[in-house]
């Protein structure tokens, strides 16, 4: 019998495009992933502008929220505060699997980039790089300034994976959520997390 795997750090940020870290989150609940969730202040404001949740403030009770929301498994699904220094995911000694900033703000990027640790998705993020964990970051802005472009780079040669939200089309989406799981394949490819979330290139329909 093999080890259990690891849990996945997900990271909501201010940018837009929160779709795309909600249907992350109910996929890797759904494939029975242990999930570790933190949810930025800026992010909560935009949870409310572009859906219908209301999400509680305190995480025990957004925690409880998105638990019976998503129906995951007791102790399936963790959240944890902005400044909550002893979760799991502030330490090397106890690093996730992955970590994925789902969406990810420039400012966020910019931290990471820039080794500001300022609150637990700074910190979560560190850990990843120099753990040598997989850190996924799905920036959402255009256009793309010198510095933003900079700050990818930087990241990238350390190791993770910059993964802009750009659904491609020709698959000829016929709804939002077509468009919004098109990205969520594609993290969840990279998290080697399976899926059946749409066609792949190459095979028939």
């Amino acid at each position: 019998m093999g080890q259990p795997k690891l849990p996945i750090a997900v990271a909501f940020t201010g940018a837009s495009g929160i779709q795309y870290g909600l249907r992350l989150l109910e996929c890797l609940l759904a494939a029975e992933r242990r999930v570790y969730l933190m949810v930025s202040q800026a992010a909560q404001v935009v949870v409310n502008m572009e859906t219908e949740f209301r999400f509680p403030g305190r995480p025990e009770e957004m925690q409880a929220f998105l638990v019976d929301h998503f129906a995951a498994k007791p102790g399936q699904l963790q959240v944890f505060g902005r400044q909550q220094w002893t979760a799991p995911v502030a330490s090397g000694s106890n690093p996730p699997e992955a970590v994925v900033i789902c969406p990810c703000t420039t400012g966020t990027l910019a931290s990471v980039a820039n080794g500001v640790c300022e609150d637990l998705i700074d910190r979560s993020a560190d850990v990843a790089l120099k753990e040598g964990r997989k850190l996924i970051m799905v920036v959402r802005e255009t256009p793309l300034s010198i510095i933003h472009l900079e700050n990818m780079l930087r990241l990238a040669r350390a190791g993770a994976v910059i993964m802009p939200a750009n659904p491609g089309f020709y698959f000829r989406p016929e709804s939002i959520d077509d468009i919004v799981d098109f990205m969520v394949a594609r993290v969840l490819d990279h998290l080697a997390v399976p899926h059946v979330l749409g066609q792949r290139w190459g095979d028939d329909a």
